[in-house]
């Protein structure tokens, strides 16, 4: 039996098990299972690897994208630039990250994506942000990072975003967990009476399907997109890698 599972706390919400889990159904593959690993802290991940000497593959989600890259054997080129993982391939006692979220998000972003599009706000400043900073780079994108508490110089808070931020950052992509259920009367706090039919706004919340952001975006006539397509395409890319020798 080959077994592949999430990792992360909580994961009462998990797409990804139930996912995998209709994938082998669906597709008639057998001898595979994909299980939850709720974690309290990443010091349980070591005894985890050594209780289930049949892993083959691990995704990972909140909190442990970058607390989980010292257990790592070896890391893709994509995992050393951002110092991200969400997904292990385990081998022969060899765990090696790979970031599959960068994949996921390019290919579910682009098909909205427009001309006028040169800059975005990326708000949270977690694992999540750090692959769509990087597609961002790779596609030319200018953007600015966007804390609840800011610690870098390249960081602002949103008590300081305008209406000129707005006016020029018209792709807004909300990375953090905010509006997320069950709390889903949250939003970011943006200034959202500014955005217009040329602002698109993503968000890689996927439960519920239409965030608060997002209805405040398409009540302005904004683009929206949320992350379920990113999911099950970052999804795939980890099935693919898992499979591959």
């Amino acid at each position: 039996m080959k077994k592949y599972g999430l990792i992360g706390y909580p994961l009462s919400h998990s797409f990804s098990q139930k996912y995998f889990t209709e994938k082998f159904q669906r597709e008639g593959i057998t001898g595979c299972v994909y299980e939850n690993f709720p974690l309290a802290t990443i010091d349980e991940f070591g005894a985890l690897i050594q209780q289930h000497p049949d892993l083959n593959g691990l995704n990972v989600t909140i909190p442990y994208k970058e607390k989980v890259i010292p257990f790592l054997t070896a890391q893709s080129e994509v995992v050393q630039t951002i110092g991200a993982c969400n997904c292990i391939k385990i081998e022969n006692g060899r765990l090696t990250g790979h970031n599959t979220d960068v994949v996921g998000f390019e290919q579910s972003l682009r098909p909205l994506l427009q001309s006028h599009h040169k800059k975005a706000l990326v708000l949270g400043t977690g694992g999540a942000a750090k692959a769509v900073h990087y597609v961002l780079n790779k596609l030319g994108i200018a953007f600015i990072e966007v804390s609840r508490t800011p610690s870098t110089l390249r960081q602002i808070g949103y008590e300081h975003i305008g209406e000129q931020d707005i006016n020029e950052c018209l792709l807004i992509i909300n990375t953090s967990p905010v509006g997320m259920y069950p709390k889903v009367e949250e939003c970011p706090p943006l200034p959202y009476q500014f955005l217009t039919s040329k602002h698109y706004l993503y968000d890689l919340v996927y439960n519920p399907a239409k965030t608060l952001f997002l209805q405040k975006g398409e009540q302005q006539g904004a683009a929206i997109k949320n992350g379920h397509d990113m999911l099950i395409i970052q999804a795939e890319e980890s099935w693919r890698i898992w499979n591959s020798l």
